[in-house]
């Protein structure tokens, strides 16, 4: 469980650590996957011996998920370990920005929204709810 350093700046004050990108990406990737099993932090936490706190920092990317955790981890979210890494350049480098249907996707409600939306077998009935989606979010973008 190593977390990223605290940067120093010269005057001698102690800057806010900075998370890091794909330590943000695989914590995302573990709450996609947790929450698409319908798993809390708490039971995961559980599982891993770990409090629901350390669930939640692992998941903002606050505290990084050590290889031997993010094994564990894999084998209790029934995934590969590579899962976490989905959308990370070979080349090793970071992440550019969360595109907006997994940041979508992460969020509680869109998860629930995106779920719930796909047991609507009835194609009138997903389109009446697409133009409703569609209205709202135009309304919302009226009053700005």
């Amino acid at each position: 469980m190593r977390q990223v350093p605290a940067r120093i700046d010269l005057s001698g004050g102690v800057l806010k650590k900075q998370t890091n990108p794909i330590d943000i990406q695989v914590g995302n990737r573990v709450r996609i996957r947790r929450m698409l099993i319908g798993m809390s932090q708490e039971r995961l936490g559980d599982l891993l011996g770990l409090t629901f706190q350390q669930v939640q920092k692992y998941e903002k990317g606050v505290n990084r998920i050590g290889a031997g955790r993010l094994y564990e981890v894999s084998r209790i979210l029934n995934v590969p370990v590579d899962f976490f890494y989905e959308g990370v350049a070979a080349s090793g480098q970071e992440p550019e920005g969360t595109p907006p249907v997994m940041e979508f996707v992460s969020s509680g409600e869109g998860l629930q929204l995106a779920l719930a939306f796909m047991k609507i077998k009835d194609v009138r009935v997903r389109k009446r709810m697409l133009d409703l989606v569609k209205s709202l979010a135009e309304e919302e973008s009226q009053k700005e």
